[in-house]
């Protein structure tokens, strides 16, 4: 599907006919695409294509059937690379999630670098997958967590960065993409102040490959990590990218299977990267399919991806605010939100918004979103989460809007 001039009309839609689901649930509001999105035909048939004409254990056999799942995995190791901009396929290593590679990097190569008294420098608004790592590698080494606060229009600013990377940093971790607050962060600026301490920088790209062009040439980071079902792949594959001379230092995370270059009996050595890395028989026939969920995105052109979601940010927020009882969560300007919107009901509980929209098939992700630090520092316990997908229109976020006056009304009486 190639984008059209209907791209930013919201009452018309080119996509959901895409994706099964939606196609066969047509009453259904899907806004939690921040959490896992839905997937294309076109990656469903992936999938299923793999299982039934290349069904072997890659890198392990010499016949034909292995040959070829062995190949399906180096093109999307290939096509991984091209698609954020990573000079060189064999740094691409396949992991479960973003949660597993993050976890990759915080217990193999933090480790390397952290003596007592250096810091790793996070932000308050960071996924408990690129936190909790950090809080456990510092209780190991005797490291120090230092946290980056974002001002009123939920920025950090290069003010903020400097005050907190320092001669003391060395690691810097940051989401690109907030997952509660949808604001995107300058991990760019992050990088280049890191690296004048000598610093590494980590880079969660969870919530920015679905919805924006990822170059990590360009932020010059050191780690990337994404998720392929947040970006219409299948559950169970993720990629953690890492400089070659890092990678190629750090010791393995898991041992066994393919990752093993020779062993006897009191001792073994590693695989190459990104072998070294990849222990156990791989989801080959999840990264296949996730071969074919970049390619789908490609087909629609980031322009026009962008383009409507800005359109949908826009329209979301413009309908909330005008509901009195609303209380948006995050930046007003729709321009800083890609992906997600939070907000609150007054006086009702989330997870009572969230089974009664239900009842109204509009789904929204309800609760503290696995980033607990950053609700505690705003004052609340949980809050109402609507994200949002270019295969959303204006008739979900009519439906959203519709399902929270009736829960204001049932629990308001008007």
């Amino acid at each position: 599907m190639s984008p059209n001039a209907h791209v930013t009309d919201l009452t018309v839609n080119p996509y959901k006919a895409d994706f099964p689901l939606l196609a066969n649930n047509p009453e259904l509001a899907f806004l939690d695409s921040a959490a896992t999105a839905q997937r294309p035909a076109v990656v469903l048939d992936a999938q299923r294509r793999f299982y039934e004409t290349m069904n072997a254990n890659p890198l392990r056999g010499l016949y034909k059937l292995s040959v070829e799942a062995t190949e399906a995995i180096q093109q999307a190791r290939q096509h991984i690379a091209r698609f954020i901009g990573a000079p060189n396929a064999k740094d691409i290593v396949l992991c479960r999630n973003t949660s597993e590679a993050l976890n990759l990097v915080a217990f193999s190569f933090a480790p390397m670098v952290l003596r007592p008294g250096d810091e790793v420098c996070i932000t308050i608004m960071e996924h408990h997958s690129n936190l909790v790592p950090w809080q456990q590698v510092c209780k190991r080494t005797g490291a120090k967590l230092v946290y980056m606060y974002p001002d009123k229009n939920s920025v950090i600013t290069e003010e903020e960065m400097r005050a907190k990377i320092g001669p003391k940093t060395k690691i810097v971790a940051a989401a690109q993409v907030s997952n509660v607050l949808g604001v995107e962060n300058d991990v760019k600026t992050m990088a280049k102040i890191a690296h004048e301490f000598d610093a590494y920088m980590v880079v969660d790209g969870a919530q920015s490959v679905p919805h924006i062009t990822v170059d990590i040439a360009d932020i010059d980071c050191d780690f990337f990590a994404f998720s392929g079902h947040k970006i219409f792949g299948p559950m169970g594959i993720g990629i953690l990218w890492g400089r070659h001379e890092l990678l190629d230092a750090m010791p393995p995370f898991l041992t066994g299977g393919e990752m093993i270059e020779s062993v006897t009996q009191q001792g073994a050595t590693w695989a190459p990267v990104p072998e070294k890395f990849e222990a156990g028989t791989q989801d080959a026939a999840g990264a296949y399919a996730l071969n074919a969920a970049i390619t789908y995105v490609e087909s629609l052109g980031w322009g026009a991806i962008e383009a409507r979601e800005a359109e949908l940010a826009k329209y979301c927020i413009e309908q909330l605010s005008a509901l009195p009882f609303i209380r948006l969560i995050g930046p007003a300007d729709p321009a800083a939100h890609h992906g997600a919107i939070s907000f609150n009901v007054c006086t009702v509980h989330p997870h009572d918004v969230a089974s009664i929209l239900d009842m109204n098939d509009v789904a929204i992700r309800a609760g503290h979103h696995c980033a607990q630090p950053l609700l505690a520092w705003m004052g609340i316990e949980s809050c109402c989460r609507a994200s949002v997908a270019f295969y959303n229109d204006k008739q979900d976020i009519d439906k959203l809007v519709e399902g929270l006056k009736k829960v204001w009304s049932m629990f308001n009486g008007e």
